[in-house]
């Protein structure tokens, strides 16, 4: 599909498995928790309530890894009918924590296309999570100063993001989001008229997944890498 992107003057940038790898550490806390509970039940019931469970507190916890941890504390509870012992629940805090001091591993040719595209466009970050942790792996990253803006949102939608470009007055269809996840990324940038690039990581939480039909007609352009941003912007 062509896409024109002569108007773009702002190009957004998801973080999690857009920059820097994410999800893949949130599979091998699932698999680990499920070792943990498997005296109470099997690793694909634990991995279906769990992700049940994660989705009823989003409401209450938000996105990021200290949602994720209060949730499986809540789950081995109720897996266990509350006799879970507290070796258990302090390997399943360890399990939160050591997904927090992960190192930032950028994807390949991230800091490569920044730097290019930071000397023609303004670039900004769009991320959603835990505030604390995006800013720690921000700055862990080495990526901050390419960009002229972050922003963490409690939820990526319309609202959220005609919010976010009103606010730096910048127009929707100057405006360019780069992304790996169809649902939070691409489809309520299209809505609002913008532009949107999608980069798929190669895992994908089930929350972030939509059907065929949602993108029928839709207009935004899909890549395997997100150096290939280049031949388009560049």
């Amino acid at each position: 599909m062509e896409v024109d992107f002569k108007e773009i003057e702002v190009i957004g940038f998801d973080a999690d498995d857009t920059l820097w790898v994410n999800e893949t550490y949130f599979r091998e806390a699932e698999e680990e928790f499920a070792k943990l509970l498997s005296q109470f039940e099997t690793p694909n019931k634990i991995d279906q309530e769990l992700f049940k469970l994660e989705l009823k507190n989003l409401p209450i916890y938000g996105y990021g890894v200290k949602g994720f941890v209060l949730s499986m504390v809540e789950m081995a509870l109720e897996l266990s009918n509350n006799t879970v012992s507290n070796d258990t629940i302090s390997s399943i805090l360890n399990i939160g924590k050591d997904m927090i001091n992960k190192p930032v591993e950028l994807l390949d040719g991230v800091e490569g296309v920044l730097e290019e595209l930071s000397k023609k466009y303004k670039l900004i970050v769009a991320t959603k999570g835990d505030l604390l942790d995006q800013e720690r792996k921000l700055e862990k990253s080495g990526l901050l100063k390419y960009f002229h803006h972050i922003e963490v949102l409690s939820e990526k939608q319309e609202a959220n993001y005609k919010k976010l470009l009103d606010h730096l007055e910048i127009k929707p269809k100057a405006f360019l989001m780069v992304g790996n996840s169809l649902k939070s990324d691409i489809l309520p940038l299209v809505n609002l008229g913008s532009k949107a690039i999608h980069v798929p990581f190669h895992t994908t939480w089930a929350h972030e997944k939509v059907a065929d039909s949602d993108v029928k007609n839709k207009e935004y352009l899909t890549l395997k890498r997100i150096d290939e941003l280049l031949k388009y912007l560049n």
